[in-house]
């Protein structure tokens, strides 16, 4: 014998229920089958919704009424053709017709009792299972139609009736061998059963509360001792977590009993708990599969399964859930405080879904559904009134916005080291714990966050637990001009490289330029982004507000920009542990107080402020402070030619053509700022040669640094045109640098300099044996002399101006806080 049950999806229409009989028919011809039925999708919420709508004196309930019986004399006639011969048309109008009649009276007396209402829900599964049967028989196979309220008693507790396992299991018993076992009855193997309804002593409907078909199934499977119980759902079996939230995820083939109940007690839908109790207790299996893809394997659930390497089976969560704390001086060493506090929910039919306690005494907290919220705070300060009164207790805290998060396997009891990856996960991504639960079967870890860090912490968790080593970036990237184009470029061109040998799926999810803001949580695609970003709807000015609504993991912002408005965000966004790659480098030059506020932030909420290309584009200079740093040296004195735009400029300018030509070559081979001014005066030298000194430990700021500028004061002022032409103007004093040099056997370098906590920039004369005389091109240098390096310096040399290498250190900065 074997019991299948199928959901109210399986059932939902006609097309549906064809899978149904399909499934069935295949079953049948294996073994005897008691078939339960949910009633059609939505039909149990649209009888209790018509049913209060009555209440309220509301006359749109008969219009519901008769929405709910067109649905299923719909779904009969494209089933069983308009001439049904078994009178299923009869029987649900006569339904329907009782179901006017008890709604009227509740529309009369304006009363709806909880009898009542199990009445009404009950004619969803009795309807249902109806047309079913009907089906079968028009298949010519051979049926019995079975009223579950004949076969499953329970008490009066309507709503949520207890079964009487005694006198069910008798009543089960004696009507399958009646009907199948004995052999002197006409053989029919399949019984159609309607799920979630029974009756108590005195026959009055009752039902049996949430999963209740599911329920039902498993009433009979146990009284049946069936080989298995086949829950036919529209998943194919249980899962590693929410697909609706995790987008990799496994279906896990085997799970215990107790991994199941643990599951689905904390938020796994497949399954009901209580639907397990009957069937645990007699051993008997229970198959999960999918209606829709029967060829599924599902999963199997049993009293043991076969050794595996699996630590964790699963990842679920609650949402709404409230917690609620009792705290105070009077509770220490005070023995009752608990039981009084479990009472009062008691008596107010409050749920305690998960309990935590200090072992100081002096707080208990427990979870509740968020429903009950203000009637739990009332009946707990009524229980304790006197000790809160007294100033012995507080009043209960209550707290919403709430969700438990539990992890879930039987092996975890065996492998250390569990909790430390959980709580370490939540904490790389800025996930708060307010309270931790984990039983002394070590079968669950559970915690209770913030429900908007949900699905950022389940991803995690699974990433961490389930994941075939690869970890999901998230990549926001503002700034689309020459650098972030060959950034997105250099990203395209690296995907499968960097995911195939770093581990590393790095997804664009947002795009911006100084307009507009694409966001697509699956990615955006690299080789049309042009599109995307002209299409969106989205300002850029919604950046931060939709990074921290969409609250992803593993999120790095990326700011490609010269803007001083954008690195206003950074604070908000690393205070959610956002990392950030800066390539603009108004942040980490900006007042040091500021400077330091980010590198703290980053710190304190474990996220990254990366700003390697604040400093010689691609060339690994910041990294290489910090690595002399942290290993113990200390920086004494810093050389650099730190512009590529000057040496550039210098090594070109010959005196043959035009200074302002030079510089405006180097602008069009975008070596440049936006503005050049900012290279030429000797302001974007002075800001690279302060990051590496306050990065060296220094206390600076961009007052401190001595700028030795070559400009003449006019060609500073107006516009970028303006400055250009100031230039041309003044082409026989920079002849005249050229020149003076020259005579003296000399080559123009723009050098910052760091020594004793001073730093100063500007043009200087050098002889061809001095470190920088040969530096070519755009080539950047620095020499760091430090305690280790104390005559022969460290030097770091290379390209250090252009667009490609720049997205290039970019690149690599994101690498870095990718695999932190």
């Amino acid at each position: 014998m074997k019991v299948l049950k199928f959901g109210g999806s399986s059932v939902g229409n006609a097309g549906n229920i064809e899978k149904v009989v399909e499934i069935v028919r295949n079953s049948i011809k294996e073994d005897s089958c008691a078939v339960v039925l949910s009633a059609m999708h939505g039909t149990t919420d649209g009888l209790i919704d018509l049913a209060k709508t009555a209440e309220k004196g509301d006359e749109a309930f008969r219009l519901k009424i008769r929405n709910l019986e067109d649905k299923h004399i719909s779904t009969a006639r494209t089933l069983l053709g308009e001439n049904s011969s078994d009178g299923v048309f009869d029987f649900i109008e006569n339904r329907f017709n009782e179901l006017r009649s008890i709604c009227e009276g509740v529309y009369l007396l304006r009363e709806l009792s909880a009898r009542t209402l199990d009445r009404v829900a009950s004619f969803g599964e009795i309807l249902s299972t109806k047309i079913v049967s009907a089906k079968f028989n028009l298949l010519g196979v051979e049926n019995i139609w079975k009223d579950s309220r004949q076969i499953i008693r329970t008490d009066s507790n309507f709503g949520y009736a207890a079964v009487d396992f005694t006198k069910t299991n008798e009543l089960i018993k004696q009507f399958f061998t009646e009907q199948i076992q004995n052999p002197k009855s006409k053989i029919r193997n399949l019984v159609i059963l309607p799920g979630f309804i029974a009756s108590d002593s005195n026959g009055i409907t009752t039902t049996l509360g949430r999963g209740g078909s599911d329920y039902t199934g498993a009433i009979l499977a146990a009284a049946l001792d069936a080989d298995v119980l086949e829950i036919w759902t529209d998943v194919s079996g249980m899962m590693t977590a929410d697909p609706r939230i995790v987008r990799n995820i496994r279906r896990i083939p085997r799970i215990t009993y107790r991994e199941a109940m643990e599951l689905s007690h904390f938020g796994a839908k497949v399954i009901y708990p209580p639907t397990i109790q009957p069937v645990l207790q007699k051993n008997i299996p229970i198959f999960v599969k999918n209606t829709f893809a029967p060829d599924d394997y599902g999963t199997l659930i049993e009293a043991e399964t076969a050794a595996d390497n699996e630590i964790i089976r699963g990842i679920t969560s609650i949402d709404k859930i409230s917690v609620l704390s009792l705290e105070g001086a009077g509770m220490i060493g005070i023995p009752g405080f608990s039981k009084r506090l479990f009472d009062s929910l008691s008596r107010a039919s409050i749920n305690v879904i998960l309990i935590t306690q200090s072992s100081s005494e002096h707080s208990i907290c427990v979870a509740i559904e968020e429903k009950f919220d203000v009637l739990a705070k009332k009946v707990v300060d009524k229980e304790f009134e006197y000790e809160i009164a007294g100033g012995k207790i507080d009043p209960l805290r209550v707290e919403n916005g709430l969700s438990i998060l539990a992890l879930v396997g039987d092996n975890m009891r065996n492998h250390t080291g569990v909790s430390g990856k959980m709580f370490a996960a939540l904490g790389a991504q800025g996930v708060n714990v307010r309270a931790i639960a984990q039983g002394s079967s070590e079968r669950n870890i559970s915690a209770i966050i913030e429900s908007k860090d949900v699905g950022k912490a389940v991803n995690s968790l699974h990433e961490e637990f389930f994941s075939d080593g690869k970890r999901q970036i998230n990549l926001y990237i503002v700034g689309v001009g020459t650098v972030g184009k060959r950034l997105l470029a250099q990203l395209e061109q690296q995907q499968e490289y960097i995911s195939e040998q770093m581990n590393l799926n790095l997804r664009v999810v947002g795009l911006a330029n100084s307009k507009k803001f694409a966001v697509n949580e699956e990615g955006i695609d690299l080789n049309n982004w042009q599109d995307q970003l002209s299409a969106s709807e989205l300002s850029s000015s919604e950046i931060t507000d939709v990074i921290l609504e969409k609250n992803l993991r593993n999120s790095i912002f990326v700011d490609v920009t010269a803007s001083a408005e954008m690195v206003e965000i950074y604070p908000e966004l690393l205070q959610k542990t956002v990392s950030i790659i800066a390539c603009n480098k108004v942040a980490a030059s900006s007042e040091y107080e500021n400077y330091q506020n980010l590198k703290n932030l980053a710190r304190e909420y474990s996220a990254n402020f990366l700003f390697e290309t604040n400093v010689g584009a691609g060339l690994p200079i910041i990294n290489t402070l910090n690595d002399l740093m942290r290993s113990g040296d200390k920086i004494n004195r810093i050389e650099a030619v730190l512009s590529g735009t000057l040496n550039f400029v210098f090594n070109n300018y010959d005196g043959s053509r035009p200074f302002a030509s030079v510089v405006k070559q180097a602008q069009d081979e975008g070596y440049t700022e936006p503005d050049p001014r900012l290279d030429l005066s000797g302001t974007d030298v002075a800001r690279k040669i302060l990051i590496l000194a306050r990065e060296a430990g220094h206390k600076l700021e961009m007052a401190d640094i001595e700028n030795k500028g070559f400009l003449p004061e006019s060609c500073l002022k107006g516009s970028v045109e303006d400055f250009y032409a100031e230039m041309e103007k003044h082409e026989d004093y920079f002849r005249g640098l050229l020149a003076e040099a020259r005579s003296k056997g000399l080559s123009l370098k723009y050098i910052a300099s760091f020594d004793n906590g001073k730093a100063s920039v500007g043009l200087q004369s050098i002889d061809a044996a001095h470190n920088f005389a040969n530096l070519s091109g755009k080539d950047n240098a620095v020499l760091f002399y430090t305690n280790r390096y104390a005559d022969l310096p460290l030097v770091v040399k290379g390209a250090g101006a252009g667009a490609d290498v720049t997205a290039a250190g970019v690149f690599a900065d994101i690498i870095r806080a990718a695999k932190v």
